[in-house]
């Protein structure tokens, strides 16, 4: 047996080629050289977290208790990876699609970017890993007790070991976990070492099974008769428990913090997934295989009095095997330390993204959105993390003492994390789900299980019973954790687990249906729901507009410079922009809140994209919502109208402006030459023939006549021009007096078409109408609406350029309005003529030669305003077409 010095020796120079092969390993797959590192079978092996120390040591020990019981530990997620390989696969490509770095951040992307739902799923799993933490320190602590004797350092003490060990922990996944903010929170070194530690355990249960079943007994056949005659064959079969247990274990695998790490965010190809699907099953398959014949071997050593959890390190040193012991030892403290690590790792990503970084974005609201290093309070948030974590564990385990109850902690974690099981399955199955019902099934479940299960546990573990817990509050026994609801709880366990999940899934269902999402939240519904028709994710940054230096200044100090400004230049060269500054595009908005997602999570990347922009796919009310759920995150983004942004885009705003005003002035002077030809042109005609009149020598009656009817009908022109004039002016300021009324479009268009000369057989254009679709009662002033049909129809006998004109009136009634469409056969409008044909004087090519000022569409686009509707040219393959819109009213009360 080694003394105390020698294992502490041992364990340093372990932990020392494990901060080796995970350097080499982060080094080498910066250079891009190690392939191994994205093999399947390095991802298999990381899974392998889930067998922790708990299962390494505490399998023998409830094999011991329970039977084959713990089977259900291995059975439930062997049932995952093989009957649900497409839930896996399709949380890996959300994980991929949505650069998801948390379960707690995959929970609030699903729900709108929710940091409110975020912040309780960090908790939650905060509070459900410490005791399991704090189980892994008791886990090394008894196994340096068991194995080492005193040396120079002393005698083993358990305190003092697990505060080297906790502090060791911490420094190994801060150096290799927290080193940068790596943009798809993917850790190399540490899953290279998770791996090498995978194979050690592996190796030691598998040494330990071999020695047991060949060198203490004579061969299978022999252990298969002393299990068959010790007491765990006889240990009773509890149906009910097995099937707990194996939901249990399955919820566990999906929903755990570190089996989340490993098997979604450290994914670095889809595919492996497909190896993991065999070959993790087989992993556990190997690792229980020799459960029962070490617990029984151990059993008829030691008795029934001595700790079985330990029975698969005490059976070697009881042997005089002590290199075998060492091995095992080893396996025990890789599964406890790689566990730890992982876990660690995930909870300090969770709690900085969505408690820390949040609160310190609301402490510094006030202060300039650009100033400081965010990068460096991120990771500094991180580190604190790692040691918070580690130190809640080892303050468990000083609360508890080391007691045994610890053992059973590990299914009270499990349930704990459970409690995320309805809001993640139901938000990737159903995109109804809403953020609603996920918290209150979450943070009801969450009660729960604290109530039932936790309390009870800590407060047995310390040696207290507050009368509280047996009498219940105000003295309800049926509010009492042993007899909730008035049940005789038989197994505390199931008991819990029934009423918390089963109160988490009808929360969350009733409140999903009682609530309506968000628009975010519909928009990542159906990007989670509908993941392979969405590999890419979409957050509607459509109509946002921002200060490319203001987002590069941001990403700088999250990305670092040198990653930030290769992305912003990268963008700029697809753009074809020059500078190294892209556009801010909807799509760059979308691609940079990706990348800095993979940094401090979708919620807070969300929120700092949209304090530069300022612009979203949601309301307002939607992103105030979201901001209080999220710590306020985005509630200084009021400050958002800095002069910056003006300047960024000040040379397109003022070209823009320019060409406006170029073009108004060409208006103006188009419209004063216009209305100079359109007066001078009858004014003229009336001077000339009047001053031919006031001649009498020379004029006969018939020419007398002539002249007279010319000056007539230059006077009306003259007069119809004006009251053209003076109608727009009147149309133009809102002055016009309506004279509604209820009127049917039938007669409406039959009077147009009559007074336009156009009726059926008669003028150069026919008219095509559906006399059935045009039975629609309008309440609205029949005079102006038959002005404008008078004037497109007058249009198209003046301007159709067809050999057979014709004009299509078509009808289409729609919800709460009617629209007429007017279509012509001839030539069409010039598409550069399009968006000038409703402008004062204005006039189409075709319309060179034919009578008219160019003010009847005008007019006829502010009769149509003022009537509630509008008027507008639809782009067609082939002639002219005029679209009117009409609201349909009901006559208004007297």
């Amino acid at each position: 047996m080694l003394s105390f010095d020698g294992l502490v020796a041992v364990c340093v120079l372990y932990v020392l080629i494990l901060f080796a092969v995970a350097f080499i390993a982060e080094k080498r797959a910066t250079e891009g050289k190690a392939r191994w590192l994205n093999s399947p079978i390095t991802y298999t092996l990381s899974l392998s977290i889930y067998t922790t120390a708990w299962t390494f040591y505490g399998a023998v020990g409830s094999a011991v208790r329970n039977g084959l019981e713990f089977l259900t530990i291995y059975l439930g997620p062997t049932l995952v990876f093989i009957g649900w390989f497409w839930l896996l696969r399709k949380m890996v490509r959300i994980g991929r699609a949505q650069r998801i770095t948390s379960i707690a951040d995959m929970i609030s992307s699903r729900y709108g970017k929710s940091g409110g739902v975020a912040a309780l799923v960090t908790l939650l799993s905060v509070i459900g890993a410490t005791p399991y933490i704090a189980l892994q320190l008791q886990s090394v602590t008894l196994s340096f007790s068991v194995f080492a004797d005193g040396g120079a350092l002393g005698a083993p003490d358990a305190d003092q070991t697990a505060i080297w060990v906790a502090a060791g922990l911490a420094l190994f996944t801060i150096v290799f976990g927290t080193r940068s903010l790596d943009v798809n929170e993917r850790h190399p070194g540490l899953v290279s070492a998770i791996a090498l530690e995978a194979i050690v355990k592996l190796a030691a249960i598998l040494a330990v099974g071999i020695f047991v079943v060949w060198g203490v007994a004579d061969g299978p056949a022999n252990m298969l008769a002393r299990i068959e005659v010790s007491p765990i064959n006889n240990t009773a079969w509890n149906g009910a428990r097995w099937l707990g247990l194996t939901v249990l274990a399955g919820a566990a695998i999906l929903c755990l913090p570190r089996m989340f790490q490993v098997l979604v965010v450290e994914n670095t190809d889809e595919r492996h997934l497909a190896t993991a699907g065999w070959a993790f099953p087989l992993y556990l398959l190997l690792i229980s295989l020799f459960v029962v014949p070490i617990a029984v071997i151990g059993l008829e050593m030691f008795g029934s009095d001595a700790n079985p959890d330990l029975f698969v390190l005490t059976v070697p040193l009881g042997l005089g095997q002590d290199g075998l012991a060492l091995l095992v030892f080893l396996g025990g403290f890789s599964a406890a330390t790689s566990m730890v690590i992982v876990a660690a790792l995930a909870l300090s990503t969770m709690l900085s993204n969505h408690i820390i970084v949040p609160f310190w974005l609301r402490l510094t609201r006030h202060d300039d959105p650009m100033s400081g290093d965010m990068r460096r309070v991120a990771l500094t948030a991180r580190r604190l993390s790692i040691a918070g974590v580690l130190f809640l564990g080892y303050g468990y385990y000083r609360l508890s003492g080391g007691a045994d109850a610890l053992a059973d902690i590990g299914l009270i974690a499990f349930l704990g994390v459970a409690q995320i099981l309805p809001a993640l399955l139901g938000g990737i199955l159903w995109r109804g789900a809403t953020r609603v019902g996920a918290a209150l099934g979450i943070g009801a479940g969450f009660l729960i299980w604290v109530w039932l299960l936790l309390i009870p546990n800590i407060a047995e573990t310390g040696g207290m019973m507050p009368a509280i817990l047996s009498d219940g509050p105000f003295g309800l026994t049926w509010l009492s954790p042993a007899t909730p609801l008035g049940l005789q709880a038989t197994d505390p366990l199931l008991t819990a687990m029934v009423l918390s999940l089963g109160v988490n899934t009808l929360l969350f269902i009733l409140g999903s249906l009682m609530s309506f999402p968000s628009p975010l939240e519909r928009l990542q519904g159906a990007q989670f729901v509908n993941v392979y028709d969405h590999s890419q994710p979409l957050y509607g940054w459509q109509g946002a507009t921002g200060a490319a230096d203001d987002l590069l200044v941001m990403a700088q100090r999250i990305l670092g410079a040198g990653r930030a400004g290769r992305l912003f230049e990268t963008a700029a060269e697809a753009q074809g922009r020059t500078g190294g500054v892209p556009e801010p595009t909807p799509d760059f908005l979308e691609r940079l809140e990706r990348e800095l997602a993979g940094s401090v999570g979708a919620a807070t990347a969300h929120a700092m994209v949209a304090q530069i922009v300022g612009g979203a796919s949601v309301s307002v009310r939607d992103l105030l919502a979201v901001a209080d759920e999220t710590a306020q995150i985005m509630e200084y983004s009021i400050q958002l109208e800095t002069k910056s942004e003006e300047l960024a885009q000040a040379a397109a705003r003022l070209q823009e402006a320019n060409a406006k005003l170029t073009a108004l002035s060409r208006q103006k002077d188009a419209f004063l030459s216009q209305i100079s030809h359109e007066l001078r042109t009858p004014m003229t005609s009336i001077r000339a023939f009047s001053e031919l009149l006031m001649q009498d020598e020379g004029i006969d009656d018939a020419a007398r006549a002539r002249f007279s009817r010319i000056i007539h009908d230059e006077t009306l022109r003259l007069t119809r021009l004006l009251d053209d004039l003076l109608d727009l002016s009147v149309l133009e300021h809102g002055r016009v007096t309506l004279h509604e009324g209820e009127t049917a479009l039938s007669d409406v268009l039959e009077r147009a078409v009559r007074i336009a000369g156009a009726q059926d057989g008669e003028g150069r254009l026919k008219i095509i109408r559906d006399h059935d679709s045009e039975a629609v009662t309008l309440w609205t002033d029949a005079d102006r609406l038959t002005q404008v049909f008078i004037n497109l129809i007058s249009n198209a006998q003046k301007y159709c350029d067809a050999a057979h004109p014709e004009m299509v009136v078509s009808v289409r009634q729609m919800p709460g309005r009617i629209q007429v469409d007017f279509a012509d056969n001839g030539s069409g409008i010039p598409t550069r003529q399009q968006a000038l044909i409703f402008e004062k004087f204005a006039r189409a090519d075709t319309a060179r030669g034919a009578p008219g000022a160019g003010l009847g569409l005008a007019i006829s686009r502010e009769i149509m305003i003022r009537l509630g509707g509008g008027l507008s040219y639809v782009p067609s393959e082939q002639g002219t077409r005029f679209r009117v819109r009409l609201p349909l009213r009901v006559r208004r009360a007297a």
